[in-house]
């Protein structure tokens, strides 16, 4: 398209769940549905569109080792955009990521700082590894360097113990995420058990990674504040993995991973059913590959969630969430474009057939 061209979009323009509006127009890169005047330079495209999907737990700028360099970190961000995730939020990353933000042909990105992990408690190279009396401190950091968020590691294997415990006092999350809300940034965390969830909820936290050690007492906690979860299935995929390499030395881990993987589809629809807010995010770019945002809403459904509200899960429930637009007037224009409805059949969002960012048609 060429500088003043015109992009016209026409189908079914999906606004919400249930509005559905026929067109809509891109003038400037941005959304609207007034027909501009005199304009002869138009571009159409058609098909069912949504605002560009969400995930909402990725990370860019990091793989199995470590921090990549920012060729890698631009490849995994245009194989995101491919899949249509327009909207990463980055849970952490041991890379300075900001330059994504200068990028208009690349997603927009979310970023939650580094990792914040207890001492020998994480995966090497990705986190700060601090003790508690410097949590507090640590949260600050990265809640001003951060873009709202920042990321605690809330549970790991204890060697000692030989299996998952938490890893922070209660009185440390409590001061730490009063310290993020006070600087305006919200709090998540990593958790596969159960033991570190009350405390971490009771202390206000915002949302939990993963969730696999909800339980049927938890679930009522969760519900009553609000607090959102990310489960990541296409990563608990992995569990059964993950548990046959650390059963020589691990067994009860091993066992507990099974576990938490066996149960993972019932703890996602319980906590969907209790009313718990349920988004869409992948664990991208630690040991997964980046575009597996179709995937994850698939499994939501395979979870038992209605597929409206696995599709709302990456699109307008997960932007509103994020504090994002969608495709609303003036909206900056990003969206894509499907060959049939994604709330009558998800699969269809594993083929985008146009990708358009900040008003340009990318793929």
């Amino acid at each position: 398209m060429s500088d003043g061209a015109v992009l016209h979009v026409k189908g079914r323009v999906l606004v919400g769940p249930e509005d559905v509006r026929d067109e809509l127009w891109v003038v400037g890169g941005r959304v609207s549905y007034d027909r501009p005047a005199g304009v002869r330079d138009i571009t159409t495209v058609e098909g069912w569109v949504l605002p560009g999907l969400v995930d909402a737990h990725c990370h860019v700028g990091l793989d199995a080792h470590g921090p990549v360099d920012a060729a890698t970190a631009e490849k995994q961000a245009l194989t995101d955009r491919e899949a249509g995730a327009l909207l990463l939020r980055d849970a952490g990353s041991p890379s300075d990521t900001r330059w994504i933000e200068d990028r208009a042909d690349l997603p927009k990105i979310i970023r939650a700082g580094r990792h914040i992990a207890r001492t020998r408690r994480y995966i090497r190279n990705y986190a700060w590894e601090i003790e508690p009396d410097d949590l507090v401190a640590y949260v600050a950091q990265e809640a001003r360097r951060g873009d709202g968020w920042v990321k605690l590691v809330g549970d790991w294997i204890e060697r000692d113990l030989g299996d998952l415990s938490p890893c922070w006092p209660r009185e440390a999350v409590e001061a730490a995420i009063a310290e993020a809300h006070r600087l305006g940034a919200r709090v998540t965390a990593h958790c596969f058990a159960t033991d570190s969830l009350r405390d971490l909820v009771e202390s206000g936290i915002d949302c939990i990674e993963h969730a696999t050690g909800l339980t049927d007492e938890l679930i009522p906690l969760f519900a009553e504040r609000g607090v959102a979860i990310v489960p990541t299935l296409v990563n608990i995929a992995t569990f059964p993995q993950l548990a046959a390499g650390g059963e020589t030395k691990f067994p009860r881990w091993s066992a507990h991973m099974r576990r938490l993987h066996e149960r993972r589809y019932d703890t996602v629809r319980a906590a969907y059913d209790a009313g718990i807010p349920v988004y869409v995010g992948t664990d991208a770019g630690g040991s997964l590959a980046h575009g597996l945002v179709a995937g994850e809403v698939a499994e939501l459904v395979t979870a038992g969630i209605p597929a409206v509200d696995a599709v709302s899960a990456t699109s307008w429930g997960a932007r509103a969430w994020l504090g994002r637009p969608g495709l609303q007037e003036g909206a900056p224009a990003d969206l894509v474009v499907y060959e049939g409805d994604p709330r009558a059949d998800v699969r269809v969002l594993a083929a985008p057939r146009r990708v358009v960012l900040n008003g340009i048609v990318v793929e």
